[in-house]
């Protein structure tokens, strides 16, 4: 399924490294960078988190959260996330990228 700009976006199945559901609704009046990468700790996944975790105050004065969404388990993201020090969610399930603005649609 194609995602439209402008359009709600499909829904997401995830969960985070406890095994909670995380929904795109949970971030409702937020924008929503949700980014997918294949593995962790890889040397390109990194980076790229990284990337994203050097930029998160601006993110987060942008009134917006970042998800990194890969195929590895909870307990390999908390490992992860804690290694490099990573403040936002990394939740599995899911691998169709999309941005999703305040309203929720995608943009």
């Amino acid at each position: 399924m194609p995602i439209e700009l402008g359009k709600a976006p499909p829904p997401l199945a995830l969960q985070d490294a406890e095994g909670n559901e995380v929904s795109l609704a949970d971030f409702a009046g937020k924008k929503v960078i949700v980014y997918f990468y294949p593995r962790d700790n890889t040397s390109g996944c990194t980076k790229e988190a990284c990337a994203f975790r050097d930029l998160h105050s601006e993110i987060q004065e942008q009134d917006a959260v970042v998800l990194g969404v890969s195929p590895d388990k909870g307990a390999t993201h908390a490992k992860f996330a804690d290694k490099y020090e990573l403040q936002f969610l990394l939740p599995y399930g899911s691998t169709k990228p999309l941005f999703v603005d305040k309203r929720q649609k995608s943009v």
